[in-house]
């Protein structure tokens, strides 16, 4: 196992396009690091700089306290799951599996018991005499791990590998990864924009966008305490809602809609008073029943369509004498019509405010 240090990284490409830009990161001995953000914000690339694919242009990358900039990416000892599996279609899972470790001239009786082990940790002892164009996406996906457990390198490095599987393949590899971490303990850097990874994989978080690193922490500081309306409005689904108000000393506006504010949250956001600002309301914040929230202001929401999942319905709704719309997250038997009005009470120990000109969150306190 291995720390990974990153240090004012930057990668620069001849046409001068900036894919990332003086990135700083450290990922401890055996955590389970999420690189998170939308296509073209500089994961992958920061995860092929990490494995040796893509050169350093500035900054300096260390994999066990050891500076590998220069470093052939065999000689890094990481090993890298693409989202195409990149499996050898000509050879059996077997040797697939084996590949890695007949290049480096492992002796053949630690290769067939590394094999052995590896396959019946993944449940693909009974496909070792199959070749990749005999399994199913999930099985080629269990292939292409295990082609990187064998090896036992410092760190795993997972590019979106659980990308081209359907739903419920998906959820099972989640769960089979976050079982293989904890047996293994081994460093894991996983590049995904799939929030659903995100929040139930890692143990923090990091959100990229533009090729910089937006936020970094655990799952649910990260979803508590958005740093800007970019995370704020990424991370989890459905996302928070943005609307645009007006604060007072002790109330905000949204439209027509009031929401007097708690009095630690009118010491935390005074200076602001007076101003425009972002208002952040989560899904999960709005209430049918007026007990559910110790602190709570009753909303009038115009139902536009609701989204029926089975386990829990979402409402799109704008509020009274607005365009803006909302989503609400709420309880499987509820229904609505389109313009059938609907009083939500919104928890308003929740509520979040960001600059409307930085979007920057106004720190809100510890506890309310």
């Amino acid at each position: 196992m291995a720390s990974i240090s990153l240090s004012n990284i930057h990668k620069l490409y001849p046409n001068g396009y900036a894919a990332v830009r003086d990135v700083s990161l450290d990922i401890r001995d055996g955590e389970f690091m999420i690189l998170l953000g939308p296509s073209g914000c500089g994961k992958s690339t920061t995860l092929r700089m990490i494995a040796g694919l893509e050169t350093i242009s500035a900054g300096d990358l260390h994999i066990g306290g050891a500076r590998v900039n220069d470093v052939d990416p065999a000689d890094r000892d990481v090993a890298i799951v693409f989202q195409n599996y990149a499996l050898y279609p000509h050879m059996t899972v077997a040797d697939n599996l084996s590949f890695g470790l007949r290049l480096r001239n492992v002796e053949r009786r630690i290769i067939e018991g590394r094999v052995a082990t590896i396959a019946g940790m993944l449940g693909i002892g009974d496909l070792l005499a199959r070749k990749p164009a005999q399994l199913s996406g999930g099985q080629r996906q269990r292939v292409a791990l295990g082609r990187a457990l064998v090896r036992e390198p410092k760190a795993f490095l997972l590019d979106e590998p659980l990308s081209n599987l359907d739903a419920k393949l998906r959820a099972s590899m989640r769960t089979e990864l976050i079982k293989l971490h904890r047996t293994l303990g081994t460093t894991i850097v996983h590049v995904t924009h799939d929030q659903v990874e995100a929040m139930t994989m890692g143990e923090r978080i990091c959100i990229m966008k533009d090729g910089v690193i937006v936020q970094v922490g655990a799952p649910m500081e990260v979803y508590r305490n958005p740093v800007n309306t970019f995370v704020a409005g990424f991370l989890a689904s459905p996302p928070m809602n943005l609307l645009h108000g007006m604060l007072d000393s002790d109330r905000i506006s949204i439209g027509d809609v009031v929401l007097p504010l708690p009095q630690s949250l009118r010491r935390a956001f005074a200076s602001h008073a007076g101003r425009k600002v972002i208002v952040g309301l989560r899904p999960e914040d709005f209430h049918l029943k007026a007990d559910a929230a110790p602190v709570a202001a009753p909303i009038e929401v115009v139902s536009v369509t609701t989204e029926v999942l089975g386990p829990e319905v979402i409402l799109v709704g704008t509020l009274k004498n607005s365009s803006a719309e909302l989503h609400i997250r709420c309880p499987r038997d509820f229904r609505s019509e389109p313009g059938a009005m609907t009083v939500f009470n919104y928890d308003l120990s929740q509520l979040q405010l960001f600059d409307i000109e930085t979007t920057t969150a106004l720190m809100r306190p510890v506890k309310i």
